[in-house]
This record gives structure tokens, sequence and C-alpha cells, in this order.
């Protein structure tokens, strides 16, 4: 049974992968879907003109993780495309962000993912995909962002390195990196209104955000950047020294700035 599995798929952009997956893939025969609120994924029922299978797990607790595991060996399926899109981030100076807010976004961006791939790699084939969620915050470090974007530095990295290793086997990895999307995430009902303005100013549409890339994923892309304004600031990430661009964002962000804290 050929099948894909999408983590944080109760909202954002791995409730959009999902959907847009249903259409573009006529081999996937079963989506696995993984997030802690199971009612929301039971929701895409009806949505997804493919079978799915819902997993109302916490994937940064190895105890909650076993059920996929158990899955995974009872069904063993050839899992064609794994898409880590569960993910947290609050905003805030490092420090003024209480401390176990901070290691809850290390555990589900870094630790969960690491878990999750781990798990779901034995049951890859040739020819398939894996999808990182990182973020344009991963390009270089974040004042008033600064745990967020180290974890997603972590993730592009991480993604980079797995796909020079999956090369052998002829599976792609792709590290999504976009900037502001307009999701839960940055969502106006959950402090979007203290988003500084230059985030404001690129905020994207998930469905085109996911639309390319599973495009980019198609053809055996790294990384994929969505708009012009992100891939400008990945290059000038690359040509400006960061202390010269930290500098500038410094004086952009306002002191005591808190936005919104999303997962999955």
């Amino acid at each position: 049974m050929k099948i894909a599995i999408v983590t944080g798929a109760s909202s954002g952009m791995g409730r959009e992968c999902a959907i847009q997956m249903g259409d573009r893939f006529s081999k996937i025969e079963e989506i696995w879907l993984i997030a802690r609120r199971k009612k929301r994924l039971e929701e895409l029922k009806g949505q997804i003109p493919v079978k799915i299978r819902c997993f109302g797990i916490d994937i940064t607790l190895g105890e909650q993780r076993q059920e996929l595991k158990e899955a995974l060996e009872r069904e063993k399926p050839d899992v064609k495309l794994l898409v880590n899109a569960a993910g947290a981030g609050t905003m805030g100076r490092i420090g003024q962000v209480d401390l176990e807010t901070e290691c809850a976004m290390v555990r589900l961006n870094c630790e969960a993912l690491c878990a999750v791939t781990n798990l779901v790699l034995p049951y890859m084939s040739k020819n398939s995909r894996i999808v990182q969620f990182a973020s344009a915050a991963a390009f270089l470090p974040q004042p008033g962002f600064g745990i967020y974007a180290g974890t997603k530095a972590f993730v592009l990295s991480y993604a980079r390195a797995l796909g020079a290793e999956l090369k052998e086997r002829q599976i792609s990895v792709l590290a999504v990196c976009p900037g502001a999307v307009d999701t839960e995430f940055f969502g106006t009902n959950r402090g979007g209104e203290n988003l500084p303005f230059y985030k404001k100013m690129v905020m994207a549409k998930p469905r085109k955000v996911v639309a390319k890339a599973l495009r980019d994923s198609m053809m055996g892309k790294g990384v994929s950047v969505y708009g012009l304004a992100m891939n400008g600031f990945w290059v000038l990430t690359k040509v400006l020294p960061h202390e010269v661009i930290l500098k500038m964002m410094e004086a952009f962000y306002q002191e005591g700035q808190s936005g919104g804290k999303d997962e999955e």
C-alpha cells in the first residue's frame, strides 16, 4: 500500500499539504494525518479524495509516537511522501519567553521532526520524497524570534544533509522556507497585530506556498522559497554580512513585542 504521512495536519501548512496531495498524487492510496487535535483531522474526511487515517498524537512524546511506530510495523506500507509540517513559534526576546515554551519549540521543531523522520525512513522506497518545513527565519538569526529561527536553521541544515545521504536510495529531501504565511501561526487572533511590519508586507497564502513546495519536491529541488521578496532576502543573507542585516532587523524590532503561539 502506497501512502503519504503528514504531521501538523490539523491546521496551516500541514492541512493544506494534505488537501493538495489528495488531488495531485494519484498513486497514493491512503494519507496518514498526524496532530494532537484529532477532531480537526476527522473534519478532512470527505474533503480529500483519498482514504485518510487519523492519528491524534503528540509527536513530542515518545510514548505517543509509539502508536505511529506500531502502525508502520503492522501495515508495512510503502511511504512515498513524508511531510513534517508540525511546528511552533513564539515571538519574544530570549529569556523573556518562559523557559518551558522555549524548550517546547526545540522539542517539536527539531527533536520530534527527527524522530518521525527516523521512524518512517525504513518504509520509504526508491523515488519517495520527504518535505521538511523550515522557514526563511532559517537564513540568519532573528532578534525577537531567536529560538524559533534557531530551530528552523537546524531543520534547513538537517534536511540538506539528509538529502545528500539519501541520494543513493533515490529519495529526495526538500526544505520549505517560506516567510510569514497567512495561517493560525501568524493570525490576528493569535497576536498577529504585533508582527513587525516587514513580516506583514510579505505575508503569503498557504495554498500558494504549498503548491510551489510540492512542485519543487517533484522536481527534486533541495530548498523551496516562495515569492520574490523571500528569494531576495535569501540572496541578501548570502552576500551581506549577517551583522549588517541584524542591525537593520534590530532597528525594526520593537521592544516588548510578543506574538501568538500556534502548534500543528
